[in-house]
């Protein structure tokens, strides 16, 4: 059994030393050479893509990163799925889009806002994923 003393002193060591790991992992983590963010390639047209991606409420059916609505299909890694032509025929097309069932409303974006979601795809699509190749919405039929 320990003494109060002993007891404090155990519980302030353990204390340091957990608050100094925290701090040097903290340090390693922000170091540049382990950033995963990809930030450096945010150029106008991704900026552009991603105000489309909002204005648009795209995140209310889609999810990129996990993060967004499971009705329809994730979109992290969608060019590397689909390809540019098939993302811009479903951004351009005068009718709704409707594969497997689920209908996409039409958005009829020209080819220049078209570009800016695709650049804002190719974006995200370079973010380190920290070995995982796609993130799959848990209601996803195919992991695909």
């Amino acid at each position: 059994m320990l003494s109060k003393s002993q007891a404090r002193a155990f519980f302030l060591g353990g204390t340091l030393v957990t608050f100094l790991i925290f701090i040097g992992l903290t340090v390693y983590s922000f170091m540049p050479r382990n950033d995963q963010t990809n930030y450096t390639k945010i150029d106008k047209k991704v900026v552009r893509g991603k105000e489309l991606w909002e204005t648009n409420n795209c995140m209310g059916c889609h999810s990129i990163m996990g993060e967004g609505g499971y009705y329809a299909p994730e979109l992290t890694k969608v060019l590397d799925r689909r390809g540019e032509g098939y993302v811009k025929a479903a951004l351009m097309s005068p009718v709704p889009w409707a594969p497997s069932g689920r209908k996409m409303v039409a958005y009829h974006m020209n080819e220049k806002d078209a570009d800016a979601l695709v650049a804002y795809f190719k974006w995200v699509g370079k973010i380190d994923l920290n070995g995982f190749d796609r993130i799959v919405s848990p209601l996803a039929k195919e992991n695909n």
